[in-house]
């Protein structure tokens, strides 16, 4: 395994390093030791890399995320996962506003709870919280999937296109759009790979399913597919 000390060798050389690392790597695993909240750690990666940071951080860390695999042993910041398109970032701990927000792909898992605004904007990610998800989450989320095995806040899923949302516990209010819905037996094995992708203790049908009612965007069911 590399280490990386931020302390000693500063934020700017650990993401120029790892950003440069190659599909073709042999340095495939790395350590980063004493972030000390630092923003933007491990950002941009493109390599099928495993990082494990050691601490919490700052904001948006693992931002664009492609291909590694990113693993904070602590709490994050606003923005983990921003405008992630591949790959797979864990949480350890709790996670500030907007994560996942923009997300592409890949999947987010967060072991604790998550703030406001989780998964706004997601476009394709896989986001699973372990705990509770606060106000605004999935707020205009076009596609992909929300899954949340504690509570949620006000306005879940307000303005909602076509992603997927599935909790646990309580929903304190649905957003402009946002109804509950059937959960049908794809949804069960959907939910299932997710839960134990993310190492959720959780059964499936235990949860509800939500989605967008369709009327405040133009859509027609034969398009389905390309939306």
């Amino acid at each position: 395994m590399q280490s990386y000390d931020v302390a000693e060798n500063g934020l700017r050389g650990l993401n120029a390093t790892l950003q440069a690392q190659s599909a073709d790597t042999n340095q495939t695993s790395w350590e980063v030791v004493n972030p000390k909240g630092s923003h933007a750690i491990a950002v941009g990666l493109d390599a099928p890399i495993d990082v494990t940071v050691r601490g919490s951080t700052g904001y948006y860390c693992a931002g664009m995320n492609k291909q590694a695999t990113i693993r904070v042993e602590g709490s994050v910041g606003p923005g983990v996962a921003e405008n992630m398109m591949s790959g797979t970032v864990i949480v350890e701990g709790d996670a500030s506003q907007y994560a996942g927000a923009t997300g592409h792909g890949g999947l987010l898992v967060i072991k604790g709870n998550a703030s406001s605004r989780c998964g706004i904007s997601m476009k394709g990610i896989d986001i699973v919280v372990h705990g509770n998800i606060g106000h605004m989450s999935a707020f205009m989320a076009q596609a992909g999937t929300l899954v949340v095995c504690g509570d949620a806040g006000d306005a879940l899923g307000d303005s909602l296109y076509e992603a997927r949302l599935f909790v646990r516990g309580s929903v304190k209010s649905l957003g402009a759009d946002c109804i509950e819905k059937e959960m049908r037996p794809e949804h069960l094995t959907l939910l299932a790979d997710l839960l134990e992708r993310a190492g959720a203790d959780a059964k499936p049908e235990e949860f509800k399913r939500y989605g967008s009612a369709r009327q405040l965007y133009n859509f027609d069911v034969d398009n389905a597919a390309e939306y």
